[in-house]
């Protein structure tokens, strides 16, 4: 069964997983937080006295509570099975600097009967025939491996009973073990007798997750040793520091505290958000994943856990809020530059270690927001020193988009025709265009920050002022060409493209872009034309007409971008409402997702979208900050 939804994301900075919201842990990437997956499922179960095998995650007689520690990336479930009274806390966390994940399991008898528990987990592990995965048992260790990695788990007790092949024929019985302690199997499992528990009785024990990368086997196994004596208390002390000093020193927004329910939710999808982002970023390239993959087999759509450079640089413009700096840095001094073509452009996307990711299509904007990018970032931070370290790669870009636009302009876009920034129409689009508008005037204003430091370089000065006027003459062409092709004069409204359609992305033009003044005439007429045609019932905003993208519902960024676009236009009241559409729709963990079920006003689809996070930072820091 697909396990589309990530309710809760914890990590490091090389392992990141995520859960259900009872607690499964249906995914585990490392070395990046993009690539690579390993796990196809892990079931953690108990066999109590006769039973058979209980599923701690997926039980019908079992209730469920989920939360976080506050501030933190710590994970603790609870979990009561209410035929046998047995309660159970589960704690997640990865340590802070070891590649470990420790999974620390609380046991209550709370029935008027003892409780023999055996405690069983089930690992199978993705496999492929080019790599496919064996199983090992040694030493009180689970070992999966592979050619160049090694999945392990362990515990602080002694293993009772080991099976590597054949588990899915016995495994609902409870019941494991076979005589070989090495097999050519993808699922495996252990189990641990925890004893009998009287009432009222308490047994703690951990299991330790781990996996190393093309070492050998006397490393591993000495590293595993290592492991199995971790002090538990103390790495979950130091992972909770660590994570409370990460939120205090990117508390920015500052809000004010506050009894409201409303305020409540609020800080806690802000909180949620600097503590998602590194977990979203390769902390080597600066690459940005989107999201933490929900659909590998690409049964709905073409998977989510990629670097977008268009989504990034609505990411880092939040990493700047955040003071996250370094980060956004890193991610145009770094992974721009690695990912950059010769000729200029970027592609469409790329995995966050800066190898070129799975695409269909060329994106114009791609190219374009990284100038824009890189000069928000400067403005952000007066780092002169940055502007001189990427002004090569911007002019590069600008090369590429010159010559774009001029084949725009002269008419010929067959030949350069690119996909819209959702990636389903080709054509010349208005959002598209806007970008490249918007890079040229930051180039413009990169070559006016460094000027002065050229001074005595007179072949290198005139050079720019005679690119500075190529590049002015192109603001008054680009603008000229979407007020003559792009407002249909008939609607009274911009459009998207050719196809006549209204666009979320229609307000671009105003922000971030700002060709346009938010109170011009044909801007105020386009804003009336969204209203009626994108906004729903609900108060949500869809992409675009017609819009049927996983069930057609209102996306986070769409209400965001409509409540930038009102605060520019100085309509505080309208902004607020359409923030608070979001603000409801965050799910108990703070996280926002891609979508909102517009009938249920529930989140839909990605759980934790990097791109709706930003925008919601961007608003916020609008809206609360003075």
């Amino acid at each position: 069964m697909e396990k589309y939804f990530n309710d809760a994301i914890i990590g490091n900075k090389e392992i990141t997983a995520s859960f259900t919201e009872n607690g499964e842990l249906i995914r585990l990437f490392y070395p990046n937080t993009d690539y690579r997956q390993f796990i196809d499922f892990l079931h953690m179960g108990v066999k109590i006295n006769d039973s058979a095998m209980i599923y701690l995650h997926d039980d019908i007689n079992n209730m469920y509570k989920q939360y976080y520690t506050e501030n933190t990336n710590i994970l603790n479930t609870e979990i009561l099975n209410t035929y046998f009274e047995l309660k159970v806390l589960q704690t997640d966390f990865v340590c802070e600097n070891k590649n470990v994940l420790i999974r620390k399991y609380k046991m209550k008898n709370e029935n008027s009967i003892d409780l023999d528990i055996s405690f069983i987990a089930h690992s199978s592990l993705l496999t492929s025939n080019n790599n496919q995965v064996s199983g090992y048992y040694k030493n009180n260790t689970l070992f999966q491996y592979m050619h160049d990695y090694t999945f392990t788990i362990c515990s602080d007790k002694k293993v009772e009973k080991s099976q590597i092949n054949n588990n899915k024929g016995n495994i609902q019985s409870g019941v494991i073990g076979d005589k070989d302690y090495v097999g050519m199997s993808s699922d495996s499992s252990i189990s641990y007798n925890l004893g009998v528990l009287k009432t009222n009785e308490e047994i703690e024990f951990c299991i330790y997750i781990t996996i190393f990368h093309g070492a050998d086997v006397k490393t591993i196994e000495k590293k595993i040793e290592e492991i199995k004596n971790i002090d538990y208390k103390k790495e979950l002390e130091k992972t909770k520091r660590y994570w409370e000093k990460y939120v205090k020193d990117h508390d920015t927004i500052k809000l004010a505290n506050s009894n409201s329910e409303y305020m409540n939710t609020l800080k806690k999808i802000y909180k949620r958000t600097i503590l998602l982002y590194p977990l979203l970023i390769n902390h080597l390239t600066g690459g940005i994943s989107a999201a933490v993959e929900i659909d590998e087999n690409r049964t709905k759509c073409g998977r989510y856990s990629y670097c977008w450079p268009r989504d990034a640089i609505f990411i880092t413009n939040a990493l700047d809020i955040l003071k996250m700096e370094k980060e956004t840095e890193r991610f145009y001094k770094t992974f721009c530059k690695m990912t950059q073509s010769k000729s200029g452009m970027w592609e469409q996307r790329f995995y966050t270690d800066g190898s070129l990711a799975p695409c269909w299509g060329y994106q114009i904007d791609e190219t374009a927001s990284v100038i824009y990018g890189v000069y928000n970032h400067y403005e952000h931070t007066n780092n002169l020193k940055f502007l001189k370290d990427t002004w090569k790669m911007c002019e590069n870009a600008t090369k590429y988009l010159k010559k774009y636009i001029q084949k725009v302009l002269d008419g010929i876009d067959e030949v350069y025709k690119s996909y819209d920034l959702w990636e389903e129409n080709e054509g010349i689009h208005t959002y598209s265009l806007a970008t490249i508008f918007s890079s040229f005037e930051k180039m413009l204003a990169i070559y006016d920050k460094l000027k002065p430091t050229f001074e005595g370089n007179r072949l290198r000065l005139e050079k720019i002022e005679k690119e500075e006027a190529i590049l002015r003459k192109y603001l008054i062409q680009i603008k000229d060409y979407i007020l003559k092709n792009l407002y249909d004069n008939d609607k009274k409204s911009f459009v998207r493209n050719i196809d006549g359609k209204m666009d979320i992305s229609l307000l671009g033009i105003v922000t971030p872009f700002k060709l346009f003044l938010p109170k011009e005439k044909k801007v105020l007429n386009t804003i009336e034309r969204m209203e009626l045609t994108l906004r729903t019932y609900t108060g949500g905003y869809l992409r675009y007409e017609g819009d049927t993208y996983a069930g057609g519902n209102p996306w986070v960024i769409a209400n965001l971008w409509m409540a930038s676009y009102y605060i520019e236009a100085g309509n505080k009241k309208k902004a607020r409402e359409c923030f608070d559409f979001v603000v409801k729709s965050a799910t108990k963990h703070g996280f926002l997702p891609e979508q909102v079920d517009n009938s249920t006003m529930q989140a839909k689809w990605v759980i934790g979208l990097g791109w709706s996070h930003a925008m919601f930072i961007d608003v916020l820091n609008k809206l609360y900050v003075p």
